[in-house]
């Protein structure tokens, strides 16, 4: 948790951002993501957010609804921070905006996928509700390995984000 009276802010991705956000997920994430990725997040509004951490950009999560089999689901495309900036509740600050917007907008379940050697990142959706529903085999092209969870939350249920951030 952040100390000394340490503030963490969301911000709006804007074209004036974009390239902070384009930093950050080249530093965060093992995968590139394309011109038309970011072209497409500044269409996103509240679903793509820049997270402050004494007004430095620590973190970032982009998201996306689709709907499968008639059900509304939020994709969570990406959500990072910075390593030496983990542990002071920035990700859970990211995730519990885009939980509130799904259940705002009456969104059924939230999911994304996680590199299957990730277990910092496993660990932390798990202390949201989010499940292992599948194993994408191949879904990353030259990292290794190369396989990715599925994880997901149903929505309904509610998650005391003060107990999470106490553990």
């Amino acid at each position: 948790m952040p100390s000394g009276g340490a503030q963490i802010e969301l911000g709006d991705v804007t074209h004036h951002n974009l390239k902070q956000l384009k930093k950050i997920n080249s530093v965060v994430f093992p995968i590139s993501y394309s011109d038309k990725f970011y072209k497409d997040v500044l269409t996103l509004g509240e679903l793509a957010k820049l997270a402050y951490f004494n007004d430095i950009v620590v973190g970032a999560v982009c998201c996306r609804v689709d709907v499968e089999e008639g059900k509304n689901k939020l994709y969570i495309m990406t959500l990072g921070c910075l390593a030496p900036y983990r542990r002071y509740g920035i990700g859970t600050k990211l995730l519990d905006h885009v939980l509130k917007i799904a259940n705002k907008r009456g969104i059924n379940s939230v999911y994304l996928h996680v590199q299957t050697s990730n277990e910092e990142a496993i660990k932390f959706y798990e202390r949201f509700d989010f499940k292992i529903v599948g194993t994408k085999e191949d879904y990353y092209k030259r990292i290794e390995p190369p396989d990715a969870y599925i994880l997901e939350k149903e929505l309904g249920q509610t998650v005391d984000i003060a107990s999470i951030q106490s553990q």
